[in-house]
């Protein structure tokens, strides 16, 4: 229970991340009627839209001085990923909170807190009676921790999202162990490679030519050299970050039905995330002839395969980061600019042509995103509140 001098943004906070909107199977329901509160209580009009059934996509309105101008989306997640509630001091969807003031749930950072910062900030705006030139919406979308395919992925090419006219949009980051905050502007593309390594069948007695073990060790070591350049560079270089490289993963190998039986097919499964710079094509055709290496008939199939999307400008060319950093300096916080490691929604923004920044203001906070005891402490979040009070009028000021 919060107590009598907890700040009602922190009792709002603590109530969302008590709604465990957890995979496999969220139900949403708890998190619509949470959110309808939410916009009844700030007097913003809603819509539901839907791509798919049951996986809501909430969206509120803030409208602005001259709505026909590009809008300003504010966009978070509701759902979050799974817990192992043994392994945390806390129950994971309890939303207790420390002497320290560190409230501990799952989606403490990833992101249910964005989502209720928006919201607190645009409550602040208004008490203080300011009305924006561009109308702001913020939208709480379905899935983007299995991807965002029935969320976000879809909803961007529905005439439903069109009819939004976003200009510009902020997502989520993440947090910063240091004094600074970290911006993020574009994100690595991921693709996720599955190599089918056919080959001759037999006893495990014998040693037969051409089988899909010999294929597969091809395959793997190709791969594996590729990871290992990438990481000697990442760490001879100081000024480089995980999302300045590619990174490759081993995470699935499938074959075999018996130890004495050679199988008639291998297949290795690799996470990669392409770095913003990497040439698509000529990434695709270097995967194709170590394929061909370890043999002819050696194939890939795609699970993933995100196209190469625009990393949104950081220059003065750009008036939305010419405001957001402008507004940054006046409330001295330092920015430093990396490349997202991970994937978020922000990419299908980007992909139709949406200038997007990935941005959580977390700083002095250890990075738990997805990890046990997830935390964030109530001082860190109300101050993220602070700043987005300026934030979201320097983005949603900026002129035609």
């Amino acid at each position: 229970m919060a107590n009598k001098q907890e700040d009602p943004a922190v009792t709002n906070f603590r109530e969302y991340l008590r709604i465990p909107s957890v995979h496999p199977d969220v139900d949403y329901d708890a998190c619509v009627s949470f959110l309808k509160k939410q916009s009844e209580s700030l007097g913003l009009s809603y819509k539901i839209y839907y791509a798919v059934p049951k996986k809501p996509i909430f969206v509120m309105t803030w409208e602005g001085k001259e709505p026909k101008l590009p809008t300003i989306l504010l966009n978070s997640h509701m759902d979050v990923v799974p817990v192992f509630p043994e392994k945390w001091i806390h129950p994971p969807f309890a939303a207790e909170k420390d002497e320290n003031g560190n409230i501990y749930a799952r989606g403490a950072q990833d992101m249910k807190c964005v989502g209720i910062q928006y919201l607190e900030a645009i409550r602040r705006l208004k008490k203080n009676g300011i009305q924006l030139l561009r109308t702001v919406h913020l939208s709480f979308n379905p899935d983007e921790e299995i991807g965002g395919r029935d969320g976000l992925a879809k909803f961007v090419h529905m005439q439903e999202f069109r009819d939004l006219n976003v200009g510009f949009a902020l997502d989520e980051g993440m947090a910063s162990t240091g004094d600074h905050f970290i911006l993020f502007p574009g994100e690595r593309s991921i693709w996720q490679i599955h190599v089918h390594c056919p080959g001759q069948p037999g006893h495990g007695s014998l040693l037969p030519s051409n089988t899909a073990g010999e294929k597969l060790r091809v395959v793997i070591d190709k791969f594996m050299d590729f990871r290992q350049r990438e990481k000697s560079r990442l760490e001879s270089n100081s000024n480089l970050k995980i999302g300045d490289v590619t990174t490759i993963n081993l995470t699935v190998v499938k074959g075999g039905v018996q130890t004495n039986v050679i199988p008639a097919e291998m297949v290795a499964c690799f996470d990669v995330r392409l770095a913003c710079d990497v040439d698509h094509d000529k990434f695709e055709n270097m995967i194709k002839s170590w394929c061909a290496e370890a043999g002819s008939d050696v194939r890939i199939e795609f699970e993933q395969k995100n196209p190469k999307i625009e990393v949104t400008k950081t220059d003065d060319s750009s008036p939305w980061w010419v405001a957001f950093k402008r507004e940054c300096d006046a409330i001295a916080i330092e920015l430093k600019i990396n490349i997202f490691p991970g994937g978020t929604d922000s990419s299908f923004l980007r992909e139709v042509g949406i200038p997007a920044f990935g941005f959580s203001p977390m700083n002095n906070t250890p990075v738990l995103l997805h990890d046990n005891d997830e935390f964030l402490n109530e001082s860190i979040f109300l101050r993220g509140i602070e700043i987005y009070c300026k934030l979201i009028p320097g983005v949603a000021n900026v002129a035609a």
